[in-house]
């Protein structure tokens, strides 16, 4: 029985017959051998290699494990008869192959590529891949006990930070992560089922009140949204310290930067339900779109105030053109973003994480860093961009 449940929650991930992992690893190996044959090499220390591909790992994996999708194949698995034991392990492993194999991989050959290695440290970055996926899973299992799952987070990140170049870290990673495994040994199945009750969100709400309380409410009860925006504050506030060397203009390239807020960007790609209710519904095509985008571009512009704020303290060179750019880049961002949720949402995707990380995050920084290009070559141009922006807002209120 568990192998079967194994191998139903495994083609859920991967697809039918697995195509996806062979198709995502010959993806990677091209781009190992493109970074291999270009010899570009990188000094990064051996403990911030630890510290990059742990993190990357834990956040992929608790990613996969809160995950709406996740959720509702826990519901039906619950159903039928089960050995906890033996459940549990079978969950976390497929999740930490999934994990490590569609998400930490990428980061993994980069490394491998662009850093010198001896064979011990390859064993002892995948201890370290390792020990993340199973403290992550232990940590989610006890989320009730938040307290005891920050401060075992906090110390370990303390101890990598800190102590990372001693040898004994990997042992400590080893222990840790056997000490992890037999938690779960002991953890009941029901530790990794969210129910819609614990997560405060249900159908039912959603189908009353007022756009801008079904936003906040979202926001409210998917915590990793927020932190997401709460990350873009805080590149907000250092990105003026990497950028002051390349000049006034370059403060464009920050607007286009900080427009990559990929949660805020996918609300109808990431909730059937709600794309569902805006389609069929009479009217909702300016219902939904219109304070969509006044959303999008309310969090955009605090962004890009907190931004030009650290530039003033650091450079003391904000001018009003920069101001009004910071107007025109956060709104434009928004427009897009908007047109490619009603006419171009993602379709197909297995879990949230697969959602928070397709390509088509890209397309608006994309464009946003050509208008930067633009204007600092010919800045009278953001005034001719301005025009058609407003065009595009009268478009949007009357069609």
């Amino acid at each position: 029985m568990m192998k079967v449940m194994g191998k139903a929650f495994a083609k859920k991930l991967f697809g039918a017959n697995y195509e996806r992992l062979p198709k995502t690893l010959l993806i990677y190996l091209i781009v190992f051998f493109g970074l291999f044959i270009a010899d570009w090499k990188l000094q990064i220390a051996l403990f911030i290699r630890y510290f990059m591909v742990s993190t990357l790992t834990a956040g992929m994996m608790w990613q996969a494990l809160s995950s709406k999708d996740t959720t509702i194949e826990m519901q039906h698995m619950l159903m039928l008869p089960l050995e906890r034991k033996k459940f549990v392990l079978s969950y976390i492993t497929i999740l930490g192959i999934y994990t490590v194999f569609i998400k930490t991989a990428l980061l993994l050959v980069i490394l491998l590529a662009v850093c010198v290695w001896k064979p011990i440290e390859i064993l002892e970055i995948i201890i370290c891949i390792i020990h993340a996926v199973f403290l992550t899973a232990t940590v989610y299992s006890l989320r009730k006990y938040w307290y005891i799952g920050s401060f075992w987070v906090a110390a370990i990140v303390f101890i990598i930070l800190f102590w990372g170049s001693h040898s004994w870290l990997i042992l400590l990673l080893a222990i840790n992560s056997i000490f992890s495994i037999l938690l779960l040994q002991r953890a009941d199945a029901y530790n990794f089922y969210q129910s819609e009750s614990e997560k405060g969100y249900t159908i039912k709400q959603r189908k009353h009140g007022l756009f801008w309380w079904y936003l906040f409410r979202y926001l409210r009860y998917h915590k990793n949204y927020v932190i997401n925006t709460g990350v873009m504050f805080l590149v907000a506030l250092v990105l003026p310290y990497f950028l002051e060397e390349m000049g006034e203009f370059v403060v464009f390239v920050g607007f286009a930067i900080l427009s990559l807020n990929t949660p805020i960007g996918i609300l109808l790609s990431c909730d059937h339900d709600l794309e569902q209710a805006v389609r069929f519904l009479p009217r909702q095509k300016k219902a939904f779109c219109i304070p969509y985008c006044l959303f999008i571009f309310l969090c955009n512009i605090i962004v890009d105030i907190i931004f030009l704020c650290s530039w003033q303290i650091k450079n003391h060179s904000v001018t009003t053109f920069m101001m009004i750019a910071a107007i025109f880049f956060a709104l434009q961002s928004a427009i897009l973003s908007v047109l490619l949720e009603w006419f171009y949402p993602i379709r197909n995707w297995k879990i949230e994480s697969d959602l928070w990380h397709h390509p088509r995050k890209y397309i608006v920084p994309v464009v946003m860093l050509l208008f930067a290009g633009l204007v600092m070559t010919w800045p009278a141009l953001l005034f001719i961009l301005m025009i058609l922006l407003i065009a595009e807002i009268l478009v949007f209120f009357f069609l």
